[in-house]
């Protein structure tokens, strides 16, 4: 067979369900044999487009999301979508196509140095250079995906070499020299950690995104339950306690619960499982849990230390070390200290304060209650992302899927196409903020086409709204290109208050239905419910708008830089 053919037949070997991309001349052998191939393909719009659509199936479903793209610039589109997923340790696999051998350093039409491009957001990347080499390669690239950290992939395939014939076989199994990931902690440790956990009086266990990619949320809540430990989560960790349970703190961080931040600084231990401790979460580390001694359980050894100095590490796969975890530990209760958590629960709940006008939170709570929590949410970046993450209360893992680590506009939308695509009969909403929905509004076409229900609910304040906070709370209000109404009209300096009378754009109904797709608008409060009814009845895609008030901001906020309890509460 050809390589192109040996790229589709290892697609088929991995069971691989969908493949996300756009063709193009580097690549069009590999489309030619694609046109008789059984692997389903999806057509975005734009390759980014395409990275993100493969990384939410992976969220969505476990396994390996897969791209593909031509060379040059098709390869660099997906340059965004590679550094999300491995900012948030996500199964990809990315297939580019290349020029032609001979041609690679000659700056040929459409070239672009992959390898070099993208070295530092892949856990591994490869140029083929030999057709016999193109089935390990591929088999390698999967196996190195959905092992050990998870994450992305690359595979450069020249064109010559979609070309070239193969006598090689597809491998059964792969073995890759240097990389060997820890499975099984070690008892030793396990042992140490089970010994802090016995002594400790006011134990907190933080979770993240290393608990959903070990499938270990079940072994979460054992654990928390036997110990009678609360439980906080990471951004990424989302999902992996029920956030009804009442051993749940929910998030933590610069916009977790303060009953969260205040139960990490006060707390006696801290178990950390499946976390890196990023800057968002601890805030400054020097005053981050500062009576607690620590137990860090993670698979990736370069993540122990590295942002926070624990007591005891744990290397090995989440779910293995807990179990092993389980089987040391006897029952504990811990009556006085859920007691000063269930204080602290009631003094500072998450609030917001009623104005008239239509509130993000009270958007996010309708959905919560009609889907009974039960959705698939995907979210752009910004305050929308926050307010979803501090008022949906997610109860399952892989019903969360948001850009953590890179933070990356435009994601949510075609992230939300993978997960439909991955579960096609499961409701999924993007909740989507006015400026990062325009980012990859394109694959409107995509959900059209292909009659994905995907429903996308923007929050539209007419601004760049986590920005503008920044500038209307450390700024002075100086709001600098963060109003999405400005225009050349207007004046060089704007306080962001006065009603300007310069309409919004664009209008959101009308660009559905210029993809043939419902829109639904509302700006009273007394809408939100009927509105969002109506949308999430109505079959394949469809596009909701509600107003909101710029002036709405996302609290609590910890400031950059101060401890976790030092938090802005915006409501007295």
């Amino acid at each position: 067979m050809t390589g192109a053919q040996m790229i589709l037949h290892a697609l088929e070997r991995e069971g691989v369900a969908a493949v996300f991309g756009f063709p193009g001349g580097a690549i069009i052998d590999v489309f030619d044999k694609l046109y008789d191939s059984p692997v389903p393909f999806y057509l975005t719009r734009h390759e980014q487009g395409a990275a993100h659509a493969a990384d939410g199936y992976a969220r969505a479903s476990g396994q390996v999301g897969v791209c593909m793209a031509t060379s040059g610039p098709g390869a660099t589109n997906l340059v965004t979508g590679l550094a999300t997923a491995y900012m948030d340790s996500i199964p990809l696999v990315a297939i580019t196509g290349q020029v032609a051998s001979h041609l690679i350093g000659n700056d040929a039409f459409q070239e672009s140095d992959m390898l070099g491009i993208s070295r530092s957001i892949t856990k591994h990347n490869y140029l083929v250079k030999e057709v016999d080499e193109l089935a390990g390669i591929l088999k390698a690239a999967f196996y190195i995906a959905r092992t050990g950290r998870p994450g992305p992939v690359l595979v450069d395939v020249p064109k010559d070499i979609q070309q070239a014939s193969t006598e090689s076989l597809y491998p059964e199994e792969v073995s890759v020299r240097g990389y060997r990931p820890t499975v099984k902690g070690h008892p030793q440790q396990i042992q140490k950690a089970a010994s802090l956990i016995s002594k400790a009086n006011r134990p907190v266990i933080f979770a993240g995104g290393g608990v959903i990619s070990s499938d270990a949320a079940d072994a979460l809540v054992a654990l928390a339950h036997k110990i009678q430990a609360p439980v906080t989560t990471s951004f990424m960790g989302l999902g992996a306690f029920p956030e009804t349970d009442a051993l749940a703190l929910k998030m933590l961080g610069m916009h977790g619960t303060a009953y969260a931040n205040y139960a990490i600084q006060e707390s006696d231990l801290l178990i950390a499982v499946g976390v890196r401790f990023d800057d968002r979460v601890t805030g400054d580390v020097r005053k981050f849990a500062p009576k607690a001694r620590i137990i860090h359980i993670d698979i990736d050894p370069t993540t122990i230390h590295k942002n926070v100095q624990v007591e005891v590490p744990v290397v090995g796969d989440v779910k293995s070390v807990l179990l092993d975890l389980l089987d040391e530990l006897k029952p504990k209760n811990h009556d006085a200290w859920l007691r000063q958590i269930n204080d602290w629960k009631a003094a500072h709940p998450l609030v917001y304060r009623q104005n008239g006008s239509i509130l993000p939170q009270v958007v996010i709570e309708t959905i919560a209650e009609i889907t009974d929590h039960e959705a698939i949410i995907a979210t752009e970046v910004g305050q929308h992302q926050m307010w979803t993450a501090q008022f949906y209360n997610f109860k399952k893992p892989r019903h969360f899927i948001s850009s953590g680590g890179l933070g990356t506009m435009g994601f949510g939308f075609p992230a939300a196409i993978g997960a439909q695509v991955a579960h096609p009969d499961a409701t999924v909403i993007d909740i989507a903020g006015d400026g990062s929905i325009q980012m990859n509004i394109q694959e409107l076409a995509t959900v059209a086409a292909y009659r994905l229900p995907v429903k996308i609910v923007i929050l539209n304040n007419q601004s760049l709204g986590m920005v503008r906070q920044w500038q209307a709370i450390f700024y002075h209000r100086r709001f600098s290109n963060t109003c999405l109404r400005r225009n050349i009209d207007c004046p060089t300096h704007c306080d962001g208050m006065e009603n300007c009378g310069i309409a919004y754009v664009p209008d959101y109904t009308k660009l559905a239905e210029a993809y043939g797709i419902p829109g639904y608008f509302a700006d009273r409060p007394e809408q939100v419910r009927p509105t969002l009814e109506k949308a999430l009845k109505t079959p394949g895609p469809a596009v909701v708008e509600f107003r909101i008030d710029k002036e709405e901001n996302v609290f609590p906020m910890v400031p950059s830089g101060k401890a976790l309890d030092q938090m802005l509460r915006g409501i007295a």
